[in-house]
């Protein structure tokens, strides 16, 4: 391409929505392409903060939240989002008719959804991508106004409209790619580990999970003769996790931290086990660097999505997971143990999760987007 290329990105609220964006601009980037780029989203969301680490220029909107059961507490909130909305809308489409993008990418979030609104209103083409093995509100909607839709998963295809199938392609879910580059020897060096037993990686997100958190300390006494475990609890969560009382001897095989950071990729080296939520980022994640893990989703959340995305790595032999919302320690420790006793058994989980993976998934869809995009006449 020998003009440049203006690329409009939106989507955001979540690191599940923010990052696959900013992993895909980052593969465009590398084509070297002449590029120009505006990012729309939320002056509150993850997006706004990422966009301005990154010197990505930014354009902030206002609009509504789409709710698919209101529910009668927040009856002030979803009438003050219905005319939020359609302001949105007008904000969103004023932003794109000045920048007259020749592709628009949206990666999902309630404010993707007036762009995607303004891309069809001026007659620009539209890239939806879908992060998760269903399809969430706002891009069901915007799969009948985008000119093609990329998705994470082969199964979402069927919780699309049947009219927008024909335009989609499974290009998988970009993740970032330091994250497949991790040494195991550094996390070692970094948490003091052992080679003795196996390592789990323990993780609720960067503020922790109580329920998660809650499991653990319960399993604790019972888990540690058998693995060593290191375990992102969250910032409010760590004075409580340290004050654990351990079996004698076994104290310095559990390495509670507030947050996990740039040594992530390290720790996914390391790990034999991973102990986590289930959103989309998490398994595309998973799945991409191959690592058996036991899934405990976040029930509820918007279509179920946690416990749907859970039960594609399970049946695939990746993953053990639990389709009730309150697992006991008990049962944490029934889906471990077979795991932390037989290395073979992990392999063939990594095996089965790498199966499931896309490492080019952000390739293939900047390959789609260049395909689509179109100069403004």
């Amino acid at each position: 391409m020998s003009r440049t290329l203006r690329l409009l990105i939106t989507g955001g609220g979540t690191g599940g929505h923010t990052y696959p964006a900013l992993t895909t601009l980052s593969a465009v980037q590398r084509r070297q392409l002449p590029l120009d780029v505006l990012w729309v989203g939320t002056a509150n969301g993850l997006e706004a903060r990422i966009t301005a680490e990154h010197g990505i220029p930014f354009k902030a909107i206002t609009t509504g939240k789409l709710r698919r059961r209101p529910n009668i507490k927040e009856l002030g909130t979803n009438i003050a989002d219905v005319f939020r909305i359609p302001v949105g809308v007008a904000q969103a489409v004023g932003h794109a008719a000045r920048y007259l993008p020749d592709v628009v990418l949206s990666t999902g979030g309630y404010v993707a959804v007036p762009i995607g609104v303004a891309a069809k209103l001026i007659r620009r083409p539209l890239v939806m991508h879908e992060q998760t093995t269903v399809v969430g509100l706002a891009n069901r909607i915007l799969a009948r106004l985008a000119t093609r839709i990329a998705l994470s998963h082969e199964s979402s295809l069927e919780y699309l409209p049947a009219s927008a199938r024909a335009k989609a392609v499974v290009t998988g879910n970009p993740i970032r790619p330091e994250l497949l580059q991790g040494n195991k020897a550094a996390a070692y060096d970094l948490f003091g580990l052992t080679f003795e037993v196996p390592l789990i990686y323990v993780t609720g997100g960067a503020q922790g999970s109580k329920q998660i958190n809650t499991l653990i300390a319960e399993a604790l006494p019972r888990l540690l003769p058998h693995a060593q475990i290191v375990h992102q609890c969250g910032p409010a969560w760590i004075d409580q996790m340290r004050a654990i009382a351990l079996p004698a001897g076994l104290v310095d095989r559990y390495h509670p931290v507030p947050y996990v950071g740039s040594e992530l990729a390290d720790l996914f080296a390391a790990a034999d086990v991973v102990i986590s939520r289930s959103g989309a980022g998490t398994v595309s994640e998973l799945t991409a660097i191959g690592k058996p893990s036991v899934l405990i989703p976040l029930i509820p959340t918007g279509g179920d999505e946690q416990r749907k995305n859970a039960g594609y790595l399970a049946s695939s032999g990746a993953a053990r997971t639990f389709l009730e919302p309150n697992p006991t320690a008990d049962q944490l420790l029934a889906e471990l143990m077979p795991l932390l006793a037989d290395p073979a058994l992990r392999a063939s989980m990594a095996e089965a999760a790498s199966k499931l993976g896309r490492l080019d998934a952000a390739d293939a869809l900047c390959d789609l987007l260049l395909s689509t995009a179109q100069p403004a006449a």
